[in-house]
């Protein structure tokens, strides 16, 4: 019995010796990742091509929370893909509560400009029953902190990161 605990226990550390060496990285290429996630950041950005896939909400009031959902804001030149949650107090809204964050549109005002390591990002759009405000402090490693502003509803905050492989003109399946 001691013999086959030992093996099971010799054959799971050398599975987890070899996992760890499978998945770590030398210095040199982390910093290549993270030179290459730059440039991309940046190449999107100028672009007016890029997703920010949002995995954190913290809503005006209450506690944020983690969100395990895929949401995501994707701006394709003029052309804006909001998919977000909303949690807050509305203060008018159509009756069953609208199109929230979820809709589709253009992009009415678009300013860009960089500060030290970082680009903020400021549009407006109009969504048919809302006038709304996106805010986005992209940084050099592509985290983003995002703050939507509307007309209708309390203001709400997100952070993510913007995908620096992302392709608007890939087929979604």
């Amino acid at each position: 019995m001691k013999a086959i605990h030992l093996l099971l226990s010799l054959a799971a550390a050398a599975m987890l010796s070899t996992a760890c060496g499978v998945l770590s990285s030398t210095p040199a290429e982390q910093a290549a990742e993270e030179a290459r996630v730059e440039k991309l950041v940046r190449q999107r950005l100028a672009d007016r091509k890029y997703r920010v896939d949002v995995d954190f909400m913290q809503p005006l009031r209450g506690a944020g929370q983690v969100l395990t959902t895929p949401y995501a804001i994707t701006v394709n030149g003029k052309h804006l893909v909001s998919y977000l949650p909303y949690m807050g107090v509305a203060y008018n809204i159509p009756y069953g509560g609208g199109k929230g964050l979820n809709f589709e549109s253009e992009i009415d005002e678009y300013v860009e400009r960089r500060r030290g390591d970082r680009t903020i990002i400021e549009f407006v759009t109009d969504n048919e029953e809302d006038y709304l405000l996106y805010q986005l402090t992209v940084f050099e490693n592509g985290r983003t902190d995002v703050h939507v502003q509307s007309r209708n509803r309390e203001s709400i905050d997100f952070r993510g990161s913007v995908d620096p492989d992302f392709d608007p003109d890939a087929k979604e399946e």
